[in-house]
């Protein structure tokens, strides 16, 4: 049987994930508010994959906030999937919900999945070759991905036009340097996602 409203609601779902080591130590009203940030660039979009969801950021919280939504999480890890299962039970969500264990650049190469979506959400996923290759074989053409940014971004420029292009990918200006913003303007490469950047650049 779900439980529609289990006790703690989405708060006491993300303070389990910390417990668990999933999710960082971060104030959970901090990390919800933050994860509501993606969704300010998507417009009125109800279609969502969350790349390398961990412990349920921002995918959880985009459920929560968008009721009509549908959501796929992805992650390789087993045991954080199998506890994505278990959360989407408890809180209902099974019809609306998909929670993928795989790699990546598995899914990304999957007729079922390959350039789908309208908007894939990437946080702390990978570096941004890597969160680049993986979310451009997953978002369709006129889609976009929203990405996390680190706090300190005074090194180099993260997202170059010449790595961005080639991928049928185009970095829009939002003011929010919280988050890069990054639209499918083409079709990627069908050797998208490539092996050799994966491996290094350590994909989730």
């Amino acid at each position: 049987m779900t439980e529609p409203n289990p006790p703690g609601g989405l708060v006491g779902v993300l303070q389990e994930a910390q417990r668990l080591g999933f999710l960082g130590a971060r104030p959970v009203t901090e990390v919800i508010e933050h994860a509501l940030g993606f969704l300010v660039p998507c417009g009125d979009r109800q279609q969502f994959l969350d790349l390398g969801s961990g412990g349920g950021v921002p995918g959880l919280v985009v459920a929560r906030a968008r009721p009509q939504a549908q959501i796929v999480l992805v992650d390789r890890s087993g045991r954080r999937t199998d506890w994505l299962l278990r959360v989407v039970r408890r809180l209902g969500w099974e019809d609306r919900v998909t929670v993928l264990a795989a790699p990546a650049e598995d899914i990304a190469r999957d007729p079922t999945w390959r350039e789908t979506q309208p908007a894939v959400l990437a946080r702390g996923f990978g570096a941004p070759a890597v969160t680049a290759e993986c979310a451009s074989g997953l978002v369709a053409v006129g889609g976009l991905v929203v990405v996390s940014e680190p706090p300190d971004r005074r090194a180099a420029p993260r997202w170059p036009v010449a790595m961005l292009e080639p991928l049928g990918l185009s970095r829009r200006a939002w003011s929010d340097t919280a988050y890069a913003v990054l639209d499918k303007v083409a079709p990627c490469p069908a050797t998208v996602p490539r092996s050799r950047v994966l491996r290094r650049g350590g994909s989730t």
